[in-house]
């Protein structure tokens, strides 16, 4: 059990030792915060999905963004599209599974937002639908997945492939990446509450 346990802790750090050490994934974190302290500046807001421990990630970014991270300061709109269970029940019976964030996005999406898209496959075909409306809606779109080739590829405007194939360690460095972003982004806007600045 405890080789288990160390084994684990190593694949972990091994993977995120991988994403640190790869420029290009780094910047694409900073395009991701840079895109969305633009469009919070402008007034929009951010959208997210995922499904199973995507989900959980996108309802946990969302709540850094409403709520706070580091600081206390103004909440900033940002709608994780998987928790409104008649919403969810409604489209799935009406539309189908495949549809589940495609109306959502139709519905409360408006130019000048950002839609994040979370799946570890880069495959869900509910997060590639969501990705194609936000396209029509003229919503920026960033991409979370892991680093095999998949559907949600031609249409993130920043696609962020964590390098793994390992469900349990692209999850993990998912929301690494969120904390991040959220980090940024907070600090981008509201950096003067942060009493570490004073």
């Amino acid at each position: 059990m405890r080789q288990k346990i160390i084994s684990q802790i190593t694949e972990s750090i091994e993977v995120k030792n991988l994403l640190l050490s790869d420029s290009g994934l780094i910047q694409r974190i900073e395009s991701a915060a840079k895109v969305i302290t633009s469009a919070y500046r402008n007034g929009n807001k951010t959208l997210l999905a995922g499904n199973g421990g995507s989900a959980a990630d996108a309802q946990h970014i969302a709540g850094e963004f409403v709520s706070r991270f580091y600081f206390d300061r103004p909440g900033i709109a940002s709608i994780a599209l998987t928790t409104d269970t008649s919403i969810i029940t409604a489209i799935g019976n009406d539309y189908g599974y495949d549809k589940l964030f495609a109306r959502q996005v139709q519905a409360q999406g408006v130019v000048g937002d950002v839609f994040i898209g979370i799946s570890t496959s880069g495959n869900s075909r509910n997060i590639v639908e969501a990705l194609k409306a936000a396209k029509e809606k003229e919503i920026f779109t960033i991409g979370l997945t892991g680093e095999k080739h998949g559907a949600m590829d031609e249409f993130c405007d920043i696609h962020i492939k964590v390098p793994s194939l390992e469900t349990p360690r692209i999850q993990e460095c998912h929301i690494l990446i969120g904390h991040i972003i959220c980090c940024i982004v907070e600090e981008n806007l509201f950096g003067h509450l942060n009493p570490k600045n004073r």
